[in-house]
């Protein structure tokens, strides 16, 4: 069984910062990848950044420049640091990974979400 624990949302204002942290427990026989989707009220989930193992990163193109996500392989903890953020950043923000829990096993994980609002 995989865990994967969200944390660092919250209310911030409009310019503020932000960093989330997601870490996974459990069987873990190594990690793929790791990343941040996100869902506003009424909205669909769409993908915020992810990261591969081998360090390959991808961004929403509204928040290219503004959040960065990195990762501790040791901690099995990926972050995602938000910068600048506006009003239209608020929303849930879900954790997810694929994760090889055995040879040839890889699983697709989700966290239960975190709140980011900003607002003034």
């Amino acid at each position: 069984q995989v865990q994967l624990v969200e944390s660092g949302g919250g209310l911030v204002q409009p310019g503020g910062s932000l960093r989330l942290s997601c870490a996974a427990s459990g069987s873990i026989f190594g990690i793929n990848a790791m990343g941040w989707y996100r869902q506003a009220p009424g909205k669909q989930r769409e993908l915020v950044a992810k990261i591969t193992s081998g360090n390959s990163t991808n961004y929403a193109d509204s928040v290219k420049g503004r959040f960065t996500i990195s990762t501790d392989n040791a901690k099995n903890t990926v972050y995602l640091q938000m910068n600048s953020l506006k009003p239209e950043d608020t929303a849930v923000y879900y954790c997810h990974a694929l994760i090889t829990i055995a040879p040839m096993n890889v699983r697709s994980y989700w966290g239960q979400g975190t709140q980011v609002t900003v607002s003034s």
